[in-house]
């Protein structure tokens, strides 16, 4: 596929980057010890995408030493001499931007299997090694040729803003379908709660069903951690998201054009007949903000579905602003609307809606009784406006745009 030499670093580039992170690494470890410290993430796994300079160094101490400390105070204080910006997960970790390259330091606990994880961040080099040790050259190239396609169709990252399909995630699955294309082939056949357990944690699909955390299993797809048979590495993918997988794979294999490749930036100005909603973030971490703003994209959203207003389409991007975007079947609706009670039958709470409509003419519809009521809404970009004003919403950013591009 010509594609992987596009997005294959050179050996060039390959031998530059490791010189630099080497010289990095010695300098690291000279201020920090106690602690091993190596290369994780996809740099490590030999997975890494040609311009990609996002380097994960795990600092990992020893369990039984410092589970009871504050290990990322431990490295903060060994850090101070760099210019280094705190970013917080389920620990708090840090970026250091050196020689053109971003080295994210993850502190964590070494441990040799899930049994006494800590902290989710402790299981990030169980990982690293699996894959490294799960995978040949092949197969890592058929990785990058993976990442490579849901990066340029906006269906990486599993942040929650996102909603998409992790590194690992993928990694995970090329591995489990022994390449990129028999993924794709293997889409045609997925269901609502697919359900993929590489490793065979579980005897079948129903066990994994029962004995699984509820909480895990509202993805529509489910794929066991290879290390951690708890955990669904896919739990945050949004049904949206899903689908658009399945029917990209589809379209790809039918043409094989390398356009399926190329990243899309979505010109806002070409969204015809979509209302525009434009936010300004207010300063938080992106990963706490990217959070909200995923809560407000669902809330619009459901509270359009509520007032009859049919969703078809929605996305959103961030760059200096954060942009969400609706498509609606019907954008004006009649200035009345049904309000249903009771069937026909249920004579206690019949008597109970006739007394509080007292002054309203009641209607049968099949089993059932309604009045007309005055629609608050008539318009959904006057919803969408009304919405972004409610208290819990308007803390998330200080300035907002809505308009329609007609």
């Amino acid at each position: 596929m010509n594609i992987l030499k596009k997005i294959k670093p050179t050996k060039e580039e390959a031998e530059i980057t490791t010189k630099l992170i080497n010289l990095f690494l010695l300098e690291l470890r000279n201020r920090i010890r106690g602690a091993d410290i190596s290369i994780g993430g996809s740099f490590a796994k030999g997975t890494w995408l040609k311009g990609n300079y996002d380097i994960d160094i795990f600092i990992k101490f020893d369990y039984n030493k410092y589970k009871s400390k504050d290990i990322s105070k431990i490295v903060e204080n060994k850090i101070n001499n760099f210019k280094f910006k705190k970013l917080h997960g389920s620990r708090t970790y840090f970026q250091i931007f050196k020689n053109n390259l971003i080295f994210e330091l993850v502190p964590v606990l070494k441990i040799n299997n899930s049994s006494t994880i800590l902290n989710v961040m402790d299981i990030s080099p169980l990982h690293t090694e699996y894959i490294k040790h799960n995978t040949n050259l092949i197969l890592r190239d058929e990785i990058r040729i993976a990442k490579a396609f849901f990066k340029a169709n906006n269906l990486y990252g599993a942040e929650t803003f996102q909603k998409g399909f992790s590194g690992y995630a993928i990694e995970v699955l090329t591995l489990h379908y022994k390449g990129f294309l028999n993924l794709l082939k293997a889409t045609s056949k997925w269901q609502q709660s697919e359900v993929i357990d590489h490793e065979k944690h579980y005897n079948n699909k129903k066990e994994i069903l029962l004995l699984l955390n509820k909480s895990k299993l509202i993805s529509p797809l489910i794929v066991i951690d290879p290390v951690q048979k708890d955990r669904n590495i896919t739990a945050v993918l949004s049904k949206k998201n899903y689908e658009s997988f399945k029917i990209l794979a589809r379209s790809y294999l039918k043409s094989k054009s390398e356009e399926y490749f190329t990243v899309k930036d979505q010109d806002i100005n070409k969204l015809k007949g979509y209302i525009i909603v434009e936010l300004l973030p207010k300063q938080e971490p992106r990963n706490v903000i990217g959070g909200k703003l995923a809560r407000i994209i669902d809330y619009i959203k459901k509270h359009l579905e509520l007032e009859q207003f049919s969703v078809i389409d929605y996305g959103s991007k961030w760059d200096n602003k954060f942009y969400i975007w609706y498509k609606i079947k019907q954008e004006n609706l009649s200035s009345k609307i049904k309000h249903y009670g009771p069937s026909i039958d249920d004579t206690e709470n019949l008597k109970k809606f006739k007394q509080r409509w007292n002054k309203t003419k009641i209607i049968k519809e099949n089993n059932k009784v309604f009045v007309y009521t005055n629609r608050k809404f008539k318009k959904a970009i006057d919803l969408v406006k009304f919405l972004l004003n409610d208290s819990s919403i308007a803390k998330v950013y200080s300035k907002s745009f809505v308009y329609q591009i007609k």
